[in-house]
Parts: structure tokens; C-alpha cells; sequence
């Protein structure tokens, strides 16, 4: 596996991440019935904070980026995104493992969304997230950190 690095995002890194968004996401919402070009961007662009937003590098190369927002009660995953070349070599694994890992995450509650059908939800299950409720396009679900 590569030793995947964490830096905090910038404005001008958007643009590319909404771009990998649509190229991650494309399969699933085409499935779904959902996948329109830009607004698959405009999305993450309507919601996207540098501040909490972390882009994952490999050998400084551009591999994928993850969102992690505190909350009230917790802290919000989104936009946990790699590219597909990258995919399935445990990277998410790595990434995930280091968030939920940091001092002030553990005893929180960290919830996230993932589509219907998505590959990535078996990811979150190894990791003890529990599906809180569903609807015909998206899957919610949490964990409580301090019960890993």
C-alpha cells in the first residue's frame, strides 16, 4: 500500500476535487437515475470548506480528498472521494483509520451519507457505521467512535 499524506485543502483546489467528484460518483448515480454534469459539481462547490477538507497525496500526486467537519454532536465525513486508479489499495482503509484515531474524535459521534449500492459502504461497515436510516438515493449512517 502507499503512504498516503493528508494536507489541508486550499480554495483553489475546487475545482479538481469537484472533478473527481464526478468521476467517482458517475457510476452510482447513473445507476440511481441521478447523474447530471454540473450539478454533480455545483454540490460539492455549494459545500465545500477548505478548512476541514483534506486532500490525500501520494508521492505529492493528487489521489483523492476526504471532508471532516465538526458538528454539534460529532463530526460530519463527506466528500471521501479517491480516484479510481487508487481504489482498492486500502488507501480509504488507511485514511479513515487516521481520522477516527485522533484524540479529539474518539468518545464522538461521526456520521456520514453514502449512495445507494455504493461500493464504499462496506468500507464504513469494517469500520463499525451503522446505517440510521435510508431513502431510494442515500444511506445515513454513524458510528460512536469510542465503541471501536
Amino acid at each position: 500500500m502507499e503512504q498516503i499524506t493528508l494536507r489541508q485543502s486550499q480554495k483553489s483546489d475546487m475545482e479538481t476535487i469537484a472533478d473527481l467528484r464526478a468521476i467517482v460518483l458517475r457510476d452510482d448515480l447513473t445507476r440511481l437515475g441521478r447523474f447530471d454534469e454540473e450539478k454533480v459539481r455545483q454540490r460539492f462547490r455549494n459545500t465545500f470548506d477548505p478548512v476541514h477538507t483534506w486532500i490525500m497525496e501520494a508521492d505529492s500526486f493528487f489521489v483523492g480528498c476526504i471532508a471532516f467537519k465538526p458538528m454539534l454532536e460529532g463530526y460530519l465525513l463527506e466528500h471521501f472521494y479517491i480516484h479510481p486508479n487508487y481504489q482498492g489499495a486500502g488507501i480509504g482503509s488507511q485514511v479513515l483509520q487516521g481520522l477516527l484515531a485522533q484524540d479529539d474524535v474518539k468518545g464522538k459521534r461521526v456520521t456520514l451519507n453514502v449512495l445507494q449500492g455504493s461500493a464504499a459502504r462496506r468500507l464504513y461497515e469494517r469500520f463499525g457505521f451503522k446505517v440510521d436510516r435510508e431513502d431510494p438515493v442515500d444511506v445515513y449512517m454513524s458510528v460512536n467512535v469510542g465503541s471501536l
